[in-house]
């Protein structure tokens, strides 16, 4: 038998007793020390393993001091909920109009956030703030310890500045989606410190629930391959691609808006502008060979465990790029178009409700930063040395991303 103790239940009245536990108030001497008065301690005794709740409707029970009190019949429980409860000052609030008294639904009405800001998989992970009338799914369950950390059963590998951030974002609105809200860079930079390390920075899930993460690095990362496919080779991995020129640019504006004194996209294009040489070893430039990097990944996982995400069409159907996402996942295909509207000022989809939140949300300020001019036939040379490893890729995809049109 596992007991469990919930607090900052504020608000909550009287209930009633049933076989499955009892509810105690604090704030009349039973509370612990150190609780706000009004606050209500929730002790559960459970049986086995909980299953996946709904809401608070099987776990009402009386109010009183924990300890253990004679049961009542149908006639006794009516009077105790006809007792006004007691504040710390011994003054009986009053009650609102049309109150039964009973606690009220979890999911509907009580106000807590699932994690705090900024850890996974919780609302501040993403920005987005919490509300009391849309807590996540499972967050009971997971209040109450249920669940599991689970490795990520999918992972979104590159690329940077391709929409690795708006395509999680937007997936975490999906009741069975739980994600990491930072970047955990294990197969790239942390490897050394073990599977337990990594699997310890994963949100709770629930059954049924996939355990999701994004690193953009790791799709030209040459270790991160096998060192995936040695932790799960059944992992499903997605690759959001954009024009790799558009791309390259946007690589730069984000490097030049943190280091304003760098060369010019322009100087750092070229080894030697007179020749038309491409500098290669340039990280804007070097990622966008996809077909370069998909070679190592194919060696290691099949083609039809990878999805290949169009930045593009993410940003000009977002219900439709997400809907293949789900259909890749497994998923029930909730995400759709109802889910977003176009900001036509920072030229974005934004979702009309983030997760945790009844308010609508944006992707940062970062996002949508206007890009500097680049010489037109620095632009055309990046596009003539992109058209061949552009066309392979498409063959290796068996997508044409019209790149080259």
């Amino acid at each position: 038998m596992a007991s469990y103790l919930v607090t900052s239940f504020s608000g909550m009245s009287t209930g009633r007793r049933t076989a499955g536990g009892e509810v105690g108030k604090a704030g009349t001497g039973s509370g612990a020390p150190g609780e706000a008065q009004g606050a209500v301690r929730v002790r559960v005794r459970v049986r086995g393993r909980l299953g996946r709740p709904s809401g608070l409707g099987d776990l009402q029970g009386s109010v009183g001091p924990a300890a253990s009190r004679p049961r009542c019949q149908a006639s006794c429980r009516d009077k105790e909920a006809k007792k006004p409860a007691a504040n710390g000052n011994g003054i009986s609030p009053p009650r609102p109009a049309g109150s039964t008294g009973r606690l009220p639904p979890l999911r509907s009405e009580a106000a807590w956030d699932e994690e705090p800001p900024g850890l996974a998989g919780g609302p501040g992970g993403s920005g987005a703030g919490s509300s009391a009338a849309e807590a996540p799914p499972g967050t009971l369950a997971l209040l109450l310890d249920e669940g599991s950390k689970q490795l990520p059963q999918a992972i979104i590998i590159g690329v940077k500045k391709g929409g690795t951030r708006a395509l999680l974002e937007f997936l975490r609105v999906h009741p069975d989606v739980r994600a990491v809200g930072a970047e955990p860079h294990f197969f790239d930079r942390s490897y050394d410190k073990g599977l337990a390390w990594y699997r310890d920075l994963m949100p709770r899930t629930l059954d049924g629930q996939i355990t999701m993460e994004k690193t953009p690095s790791y799709f030209v990362t040459r270790e991160a391959p096998a060192r995936i496919s040695a932790m799960s080779k059944d992992t499903k991995l997605i690759v959001v691609v954009r024009d790799p020129v558009t791309r390259a640019i946007s690589d730069y504006t984000q490097t030049l808006s943190k280091r304003p004194d760098i060369p010019t996209f322009e100087s750092l294009t070229f080894k030697n502008r007179s020749t038309g040489l491409i500098d290669t070893s340039w990280s804007a430039i070097q990622i966008g060979i996809y077909a370069k990097h998909l070679e190592h990944w194919l060696r290691h996982f099949p083609l039809g465990q990878m999805l290949f995400v169009s930045g593009e069409r993410l940003i000009s159907d977002p219900a439709g790029e997400l809907g293949r996402v789900q259909d890749f996942l497994g998923l029930k295909r909730i995400i759709t178009d109802k889910h977003f509207y176009f900001n036509k000022t920072k030229g974005f989809p934004c979702l009309k409700k983030a997760e945790g939140s009844s308010k609508p949300h944006c992707l940062g300020k970062t996002k949508g930063r206007t890009h500097p001019d680049i010489d037109r036939d620095v632009v055309r040379r990046l596009r003539d040395f992109y058209r061949p490893f552009n066309l392979k890729f498409y063959q290796m995809t068996g997508q044409d991303f019209g790149w080259d049109g």
